[in-house]
């Protein structure tokens, strides 16, 4: 975002939105907080809560992910250096009360949310103005899930989020395994199982670029940058149903392939259902995959 800039047109031509920083951290908080699910796919559980006196710290916001997994969101206005340190330090906290976390998720969001709890991914947000290298290097080095976010406004009703950095606890894609999830995907043969053909569409989803991360649910695979983008369900006799984050009436519906799911149930995220037989089709859903990926 150091190099992004944003013009508003006019029909006298265009005049540069100059970024800023917030006046105030709590400017920034406040925002994010107000629209956590629409801006990091986060339900906003708790603002400022406070870790006891032994040790006498408070969480910026604490919430829930699309995939039941506890957040932390911590804010910081410019550069600090120990933002992250701070937030796994709050992290580590976590970890050890997870019956008062669930218990803050049965009072905010219902029973079923609490029962549903993710504990084996549990992700640090850190925003702030900027990072250092140090930080990126810092968080490749952590076995947490950690997403760096750089905010910029823009005006007086403009904000950009930029994800500098993100690692998954889970899984850590790297170029290597990118170059092997396409060798893989261009070996699949017609007579592929179901099995196999999930396992294509995984590597399909995971080589999409850099910070894909991969969350294993009870119900599917989600696939997240910040956000979800994708979801991948257990493979089914004949089928296997991915769900994108696009909007499907962006979309040319194909009957068998592709079908609008919006206000229907179904598990993971997303209201584009993409149904998937053969190794062809998911060559014929690459350009939804990269349309996901790119609106994560």
């Amino acid at each position: 975002m150091s190099g992004l800039k944003l013009f508003h047109t006019t029909k006298g031509g265009v005049i540069e939105v100059a970024p800023r920083l917030a006046e105030a951290e709590a400017d920034v908080q406040g925002l994010v907080e107000a629209h956590m699910e629409t801006l990091l796919g986060v339900r906003f559980l708790a603002s400022e809560y406070g870790t006891g006196s032994v040790h006498g710290g408070r969480i910026d916001s604490l919430g829930l992910d699309e995939n039941g997994s506890p957040v932390i969101v911590e804010y910081k206005r410019g550069v600090d250096a120990g933002v992250i340190n701070q937030g796994l330090f709050y992290l580590s906290w976590l970890m050890d009360h997870r019956a008062e976390f669930e218990h803050l998720v049965r009072d905010q969001l219902g029973a079923t949310a609490a029962s549903q709890v993710l504990w084996s991914g549990p992700r640090l947000i850190c925003i702030a103005g900027d990072f250092t290298r140090y930080d990126a290097h810092a968080v490749s080095e952590h076995r947490r899930s950690i997403d760096l976010v750089r905010y910029r406004f823009f005006g007086s009703d403009l904000i950009g989020l930029e994800t500098v950095a993100s690692v998954s606890g889970a899984i850590r894609v790297t170029r290597r395994s990118r170059r092997k999830a396409v060798a893989r995907a261009a070996a699949a043969v017609q007579g592929a199982s179901m099995v196999e053909l999930a396992d294509t569409v995984d590597e399909a989803l995971l080589g999409l670029g850099d910070g894909v991360n991969r969350v294993e649910h009870k119900q599917y695979r989600a696939y997240q940058r910040l956000r979800n983008f994708a979801c991948l369900c257990p493979p089914q006799r004949s089928k296997v149903l991915v769900y994108l984050k696009v909007d499907p009436k962006d979309v040319d519906l194909v009957p068998g392939f592709t079908r609008n799911v919006t206000g229907l149930g179904h598990h993971g995220t997303g209201d584009l259902e993409v149904q998937l037989r053969t190794p062809r089709d998911v060559e014929r859903a690459q350009d939804l995959f990269r349309a996901s990926y790119a609106a994560g």
